[in-house]
């Protein structure tokens, strides 16, 4: 009979000092992230209300999002602020889909003809 006892060793358990440096190393891949997010978020200071507002965003949300302390990602906020306005501008669409009322066309309705006048042309309507 062979013996199998090596194939049912323990699966493999990494050491304490292995799990401490796997944790360290995803801090610090954490913080460079969001440093480099912070970075890229700092360009949006540099573009105009109307483009900020073309995205979703304002003057105030870009503030809002640098009072956070370094180690946190200042796109979170930024992104969740534009999901808000967007999700409230299309719900304040379907409202106003269901409010809307059919106004009278401007143009004329076929079959009209202007009444008879002993007016100049440029009296009449």
């Amino acid at each position: 009979m062979t013996n199998f006892q090596g194939a049912l060793r323990a699966p493999y358990q990494p050491s304490t000092f292995t799990l401490v440096l796997t944790g360290v190393i995803a801090g610090i891949r954490a913080v460079l992230r969001a440093l480099k997010n912070r970075r890229n978020a700092a360009m949006l200071a540099e573009l105009d209300d109307r483009m900020l507002k073309d995205m979703g965003l304002t003057r105030s949300d870009l503030r809002d999002a640098y009072a956070e302390p370094l180690w946190r990602d200042p796109t979170e906020i930024l992104v969740k602020r534009a999901g808000e306005r967007r999700a409230s501008r299309q719900r304040m669409a379907a409202i106003n889909v269901l409010r809307s009322v059919d106004s009278p066309s401007l143009a004329p309705e076929p079959g009209f003809s202007r009444p008879a006048t002993s007016r100049p042309a440029r009296y009449t309507i």
